[in-house]
């Protein structure tokens, strides 16, 4: 853990944010007047963990296999039906 002053870190900012980068420094403290005052760590993203089950709690999606292989005789007969028309207004 570095401390770094307030003025140290304005003319240094790209280089303490690449030893963050990188891994050489977990948090940097900026301190004014010698008082830590704020803290620099690595940004982490956020887990999505189960975030598709709020995506598909809405749909009524087939739980069987056979449930799906019902959708085939639908979806056979949409083609047929969209084969008849003219792709042409």
């Amino acid at each position: 853990m570095a401390t770094v002053n307030m003025h140290d870190a304005k003319t240094r900012l790209s280089s303490l944010v690449e030893g963050l980068e990188s891994g050489r420094e977990n948090e940097i403290i900026l301190a004014r007047n010698g008082k830590p005052v704020a803290k620099l760590v690595p940004f982490s993203s956020p887990v999505r963990i189960g975030a598709g089950k709020h995506i598909f709690a809405g749909l009524d999606l087939p739980k069987t296999l056979e449930e799906f292989n019902k959708l085939d005789e639908e979806i056979a007969k949409d083609f047929e039906e969209s084969a008849k028309s003219s792709l042409f207004p």
